[in-house]
C-alpha cells in the first residue's frame, strides 16, 4: 500500500493503492503509521509520491457511499490523523506530485514542506465544495498555510483544480519538473534539508505550523462533527454520488 524505498539517508514514501490512490480508511492508517515508524528512525527526510501518473484523486467516494455514516464516523477521524501527522512530521517532507493530485491528495501534497509537480501530466486542486462537502478543520488550516492569501477563498470555494504551472502561481507548488527529473529533484531537495542542523529545522516548523494547529484544536471540536454529520446526511450522500455520476467517467478537471 505504501512501499518505502532508501536513497542515502532519505526514505522515499511511493503510495500504491488501487488506480487511483484513492483515499479510503486502510490508506490513511497506513499513512499515518509509516510517518509514526520513521518519527524516530534513522531516516533524515522523506519524499512522497505515488504510481503513474496519480499522486492521489483524494478520497474514495465510493466507498463513502457504500459505507454511509457508519463507515464516516471512523473514516474521517483517520483522514484527519493522516494530514496532521504528515503536516507536523518533524523532519523534512518533500512531495513528488507525479501527476493529478485532487481534493485529499492536494490537501496530502500540501501537508509536506516543499512540493515538486511534474509538468504536463496531471492537475492539482481542492473541488470538495463543487462535490457539495464541506473540509475537515485541519485540510482547510493546511490550505490556508500553503496558499497565497489572495487566492486562498477562490481556490476553495471555487474548486478550480490548476496545471502545474499555475498552481505554482497560487502556492500549492513550489517548482515543476519534467516527469523524467521529478524524483531526482524531489531527492536533492529532501537532501539539501537534510544538511539544516534537525533540532533546528524541527523548531522552525512548529513555529511556522503552530497558528494552523492552534486553531485546529481549538475549532475541530466545534467544526468536525458538523463536517461528518454534513458528509453522513441525506443531501450529503445525494451531493457525493451526483458528483461521482458527473465526473468519474470523464476524470479530473
Amino acid at each position: 500500500m505504501i512501499d518505502i524505498e532508501m536513497h542515502r539517508n532519505v526514505g522515499v514514501l511511493r503510495i500504491e493503492h488501487g488506480k487511483a490512490n484513492a483515499m479510503d480508511l486502510e490508506l490513511c492508517e497506513a499513512i499515518t503509521a509509516r510517518l509514526e515508524e520513521h518519527r524516530h528512525s534513522s531516516v533524515e527526510a522523506l519524499v512522497l509520491t505515488g504510481q503513474g501518473q496519480i499522486f492521489s484523486a483524494g478520497v474514495d467516494l465510493l466507498r463513502v457511499l457504500d459505507g454511509g455514516a457508519a463507515y464516516l464516523a471512523v473514516f474521517l477521524p483517520a483522514l484527519s490523523k493522516a494530514f496532521e501527522t504528515l503536516f507536523c512530521f518533524p523532519k523534512p517532507v518533500v512531495a513528488a506530485i507525479n501527476g493529478h493530485a485532487i481534493a485529499g491528495g492536494c490537501v496530502l501534497a500540501c501537508a509536506a514542506d516543499y512540493r515538486i509537480m511534474a509538468q504536463h501530466t496531471g492537475r492539482i486542486g481542492v473541488p470538495e465544495l463543487l462535490v457539495g462537502i464541506p473540509f475537515p478543520t485541519v485540510a482547510v488550516e493546511i490550505m490556508r498555510c500553503v496558499t497565497a492569501p489572495e487566492h486562498f477563498q477562490t481556490l476553495l470555494y471555487g474548486g478550480a483544480t490548476l496545471e502545474p504551472e499555475d498552481a505554482a502561481h497560487r502556492g500549492l507548488v513550489d517548482e515543476t519538473a519534467e516527469p523524467t527529473k521529478l524524483l531526482d529533484l524531489a531527492l536533492a531537495k529532501a537532501q539539501s534539508l537534510t544538511a539544516l542542523p534537525a533540532a533546528a529545522f524541527e523548531l522552525t516548523k512548529r513555529q511556522i505550523h503552530e497558528p494552523m494547529m492552534r486553531r485546529v484544536r481549538e475549532d475541530a471540536p466545534r467544526f468536525d462533527a458538523i463536517v461528518r454529520d454534513l458528509w453522513a446526511s441525506p443531501p450529503g450522500l445525494a451531493a457525493i454520488r451526483s458528483y461521482v455520476d458527473r465526473t468519474f467517467k470523464r476524470g479530473p478537471k
